[in-house]
Parts: structure tokens; sequence; C-alpha cells
């Protein structure tokens, strides 16, 4: 592995399944978010764009760090080398929009489910 580790973050956001690159993933200490920052974005000297990843670009080009809500986050992979991100959108489900679960909520006074 690299000195420094690069993070693969997959989180769902808005119907859409965004794939980014990060140097620092945390717990945070916000109760149900984890924290990344130190986004990585490919200077590619390249012809063809990304247009997704441009998009990224342009959502994140002001952002230092970011909360994700726990329910949301897919996956975090450690990585060799930072790969090209992406925003992908949901496949099925026509119009319907998932509705978020939450492991804690105010029906169970707060205690885990079960």
């Amino acid at each position: 592995m690299s000195a420094e580790p690069i993070y693969r973050v997959v989180f769902l956001n808005q119907g859409e399944i965004y794939e980014i690159y990060v140097k620092n993933v945390y717990q945070s200490d916000l109760y149900g978010f984890l924290e990344i920052e130190g986004f990585l974005f490919g200077e590619r000297n390249q012809v063809v764009v990304d247009p997704s990843e441009e998009r990224l670009k342009a959502q994140f080009s002001e952002v230092a760090r970011s909360y994700i809500p726990m329910h949301s986050i897919i996956r975090v992979d450690e990585v060799e080398k930072e790969g090209v991100g992406k925003i992908t959108e949901v496949k099925g489900g026509g119009n319907v929009t998932p509705f978020p679960t939450f492991p804690y909520g105010p029906d169970n006074g707060g205690k885990k489910p079960g």
C-alpha cells in the first residue's frame, strides 16, 4: 500500500449513487454521520471528459469536509490508487423513491430495534 491511504466512498444521494475518492474518513462527532475530507479528483490531460466526474468536481469544489448520513453509505474501501469518481443513476423502481430507514427513532425510545 502507498504511504498515505486512499479511500473510495460509495453512497446514495437523492436517487443517485456517488463514488468518490478521499484521503480521510472518520466517524463524525455528529451522531449517525460519516465524515470525509481531502477530496481527490484526477487531473487528466485527456480530450475525453467524463460528465459525471466534472459534476462531482463542481459539487465538491468548495467543500473542505462533508458529513454523509450512515444510512446512505453503501461501501467504504481502502484502495491502492485513486480512480475516477462518478455519479450513476439508481436503476429500477420507476418513479418511486425509497423512504429512508433509521435504526433508532422516537417510536422505540431511542433503543436498538429487536
